[in-house]
């Protein structure tokens, strides 16, 4: 694709994130979580959203529940989660954008393990990137920048000629302190993100500007 002509600026590379932005996973989420926080006396309605483009581990260590093995709950919550991809669906117009990119210049940075993120990319039907940025590959997750500095580098781009796509204010805020312009896609969200970065409500609003 002509990037030029595409975006209101020119960008080398693209970068997304993968739950809430290319597909929604919202009701594995619900599920999965829900059934997590009830056991641990928790409210799902008010603890879900707050869990969102963090990696599971990070959530789990900044609840500092007592008695809680942040590791072993991260485990036994990704392997309910790779059990269960029901409702798994691409975000409107998702497939359709990554199909017109080329292959070396547009990467996913998620949140989340590999073996799920693949998981996911395939139930939604989405095309698979070469250059996939993990839970696994940074030892710090969003909102730091760390992931999406590295996604950049992995693709032989600097971040500041990188556009990248977010659903959840972690994300935002870390393609923003990599220095990444950002867009924001808003299809899976119930309630209004408060950012000053652009918003669409899906890919087909986006192509549209």
């Amino acid at each position: 694709m002509n990037f030029n002509a595409a975006f209101p600026r020119g960008y080398d590379a693209l970068m997304f994130d993968m739950d809430g932005t290319l597909l929604s996973s919202i009701a594995v989420i619900e599920r999965v979580w829900g059934r997590w926080f009830t056991r641990h006396g928790m409210d799902p309605d008010e603890w879900i959203p707050r869990i969102h483009g963090i990696k599971a581990i990070d959530s789990i260590v900044a609840l500092a529940l007592p008695g809680v093995d942040a590791r072993v709950e991260a485990a036994l919550i990704e392997a309910e989660e790779m059990e269960d991809t029901d409702g798994i669906t691409a975000i409107e117009g998702a497939c359709d954008f990554l199909s017109t990119l080329p292959q070396h210049r547009w990467a996913i940075v998620t949140s989340a393990p590999a073996r799920l993120a693949r998981l996911r990319i395939e139930a939604a039907g989405l095309p698979m990137p070469d250059i996939i940025v993990t839970a696994e590959d940074v030892a710090t997750g969003k909102p730091d920048p760390a992931c999406y500095l590295l996604g950049a580098r992995r693709m032989g781009a600097d971040p500041s000629r990188c556009l990248v796509f977010e659903d959840a204010p972690a994300g935002i805020a870390a393609g923003s302190a990599a220095g990444c312009d950002v867009a924001v896609i808003s299809a899976t969200h119930r309630h209004p993100i408060k950012t000053d970065f652009p918003k669409y409500a899906n890919y087909l609003e986006f192509l549209k500007g």
